[in-house]
């Protein structure tokens, strides 16, 4: 029989399973399952910039998205699973006790938010952030170098301080930290103690300041300079980290009886979702792969003789071996992309509130629809309105969460067609920004790949992407790219395949389709890039 692996995708939302054949490259089934607790909105505080998730939700999550593709099995293939790899958002770190137990998953910290994980996009670490960057830059090593020179309030150790600071109730159970990518493997193989869990370089080099240079992670001496609350907590982390096509352990029996896998299959190092998107997207040198969904990572893979011992600034992080193993790893992004389009619909929608439930929903389905309709039938003009993507901060190039959104050149006769026009240029400017810094900085890019919903749902957006940056954007046809890069780590772990790169040729999908760049629209986004820079000039970009 052929060999089967699973990839596990923790988004923001849900935890999607699929199950691939190593021998033909197939998908044998899938499945998502939602986060209950997530999606009534719990725990969660918008107007503060505060989101969390319980880590029974990632539990609860798994064994239900397992069990519905091992229900799509004959006995036969179930027995043939012989390994799993899981990707999450990140940084999304949890406090734990000295056990590695999460904090929420104790009796008396169930429904505290700060004992639970801390997604991506809570930005409540904005001070945190703004003071490991003033030490770092003045401390003998800039443990900053490889995360681009500025640490976010989106990464691991900002949360960790804010989380301790906020809430002095957890400080007696708090004993290390852990990565949602991480926390997943140590679980499934019984490996939670703090100082052995097998700890994640993807993770760990993009988010937590870690680096072989210095090491591992910063200095005792450099947190307990920061605030003497994080003094224990390095010492409490595993300083070796691992490539995510090596085993973390091997499935407990609980878990294979829970999960009704077969026991003792390998379960791979976690990896972070857009590192693992691009892995199943088919990433090489000198290629970009652009996860595009509510926010975006751009994702480059390039040579080690390529960068030398340059550090690249204004990006989120470089690290060896973080994508694939052999190639430095490079990622930027934005911090929101499709969440602008949500939020213009939700502005929008707020009269419809007036309506009956049901009317509500099904006129507010219909919002970005028809303005995809209209914005599409619009001249495209030098003096059209021009927006700024910036409206849940920036994260590349230079992240700054304090930064916000703007729309200028508008009347009283500007439509919201219009007005949606112009914030699908402002994300697709963004991206050129992206691009155009990593060309400076010597980042060589000769292909553009792109994955998530937006890619297959908006060819409009799509379009203006290609026309804005002024390159061939190809689609992946992998509709569940971060779960096949799970699975492709998996297989490798599992020794099925001797490198990702084999894994790659043998299980990736290829393109759907491509947009190619309009040259006379591009000549028109030129100038209104030039607006945009001027307009960003204007609100903070300071880079």
């Amino acid at each position: 029989m052929d060999k089967l692996v699973i990839g596990i995708d923790y988004g923001t939302d849900s935890c999607r399973s699929l199950v691939v054949n190593c021998t033909t490259g197939s998908e044998a089934a899938s499945y998502t399952a939602f986060y209950p607790r997530w999606k009534k909105g719990l725990y969660c505080d918008p107007s503060a910039n505060r989101y969390r998730q319980h880590p029974q939700d990632y539990i609860d999550s798994l064994e239900e998205a397992i069990l519905g593709t091992v229900n799509q099995l004959t006995v036969a293939e179930r027995e043939n699973i012989v390994a799993m790899g899981i990707d999450t958002t990140g940084s999304t770190p949890c406090l734990t006790d000295r056990e590695g137990m999460p904090l929420a998953l104790l009796p008396e910290y169930a429904d505290n938010p700060n004992a639970m994980f801390v997604l991506w996009k809570d930005h409540t670490a904005i001070r945190e952030a703004d003071e490991i960057n003033r030490l770092a830059h003045s401390w003998k090593t800039d443990f900053t170098t490889r995360s681009g020179g500025i640490y976010s309030s989106e990464w691991f150790w900002a949360k960790a301080l804010h989380l301790l600071r906020a809430d002095d109730r957890i400080r007696e159970k708090a004993y290390s930290l852990i990565e949602h990518c991480d926390w997943m493997p140590a679980l499934l193989t019984g490996n939670l103690k703090p100082e052995q869990v097998k700890r994640s370089r993807c993770a760990a080099g993009h988010k937590g300041m870690w680096a072989d240079e210095w090491g591992g992670y910063p200095s005792p001496e450099f947190f307990s300079e920061l605030d003497p609350l994080l003094d224990r907590f390095a010492g409490h982390l595993n300083h070796k980290t691992h490539t995510s096509d090596t085993s973390a352990g091997k499935l407990t029996k609980e878990w294979s009886e829970r999960l009704r896998l077969p026991e003792g299959i390998e379960v791979a190092v976690g990896i972070l979702d857009a590192h693992a998107g691009a892995i199943g997207a088919g990433i090489k040198s000198h290629t970009m792969v652009k996860i595009i969904g509510t926010s975006t990572c751009d994702i480059v893979v390039t040579p080690r003789e390529d960068i030398g011992k340059k550090t690249v600034t204004g990006i989120s992080g470089q690290v060896d071996g973080s994508v694939i193993p052999g190639l430095i790893g490079l990622e930027a992004g934005q911090s929101a992309f499709g969440d602008v389009y949500a939020w213009w619909k939700e502005m929008l929608a707020w009269s419809l509130n007036l309506l009956p439930l049901e009317q509500r929903a099904e006129a507010t389905a219909q919002i970005l629809p028809k303005l995809t309709e209209q914005a599409e039938k619009l001249p495209l003009t030098v003096s059209d309105p021009v927006a700024n993507d910036w409206l849940n901060g920036r994260r590349s190039p230079f992240a700054d969460q304090t930064l916000k959104g703007a729309l200028t050149g508008i009347t009283l006769g500007t439509t919201p067609a219009q007005i949606f026009k112009s914030l699908v240029e402002a994300t697709a400017f963004g991206s050129r920004a992206i691009m155009e810094h990593l060309k400076k900085e010597g980042v060589k890019v000769e292909e553009v790949i792109a994955v998530g919903g937006i890619s297959l749902k908006s060819p409009y957006v799509m379009q203006t992407l290609s026309d804005v940056m002024g390159v061939t954007i190809k689609v992946a046809a992998a509709q569940q790219s971060g779960a096949l890069g799970a699975a492709m780590n998996a297989a490798v772990a599992a020794h099925v395949f001797h490198s990702v790169e084999e894994a790659q040729a043998r299980l990736a999908q290829g393109d759907l389709t491509f947009y190619k760049p309009d040259k006379k629209r591009q000549d028109t986004y030129d100038v209104l890039y030039g607006r945009y820079e001027s307009l960003s000039c204007h609100i903070g970009f300071d880079a």
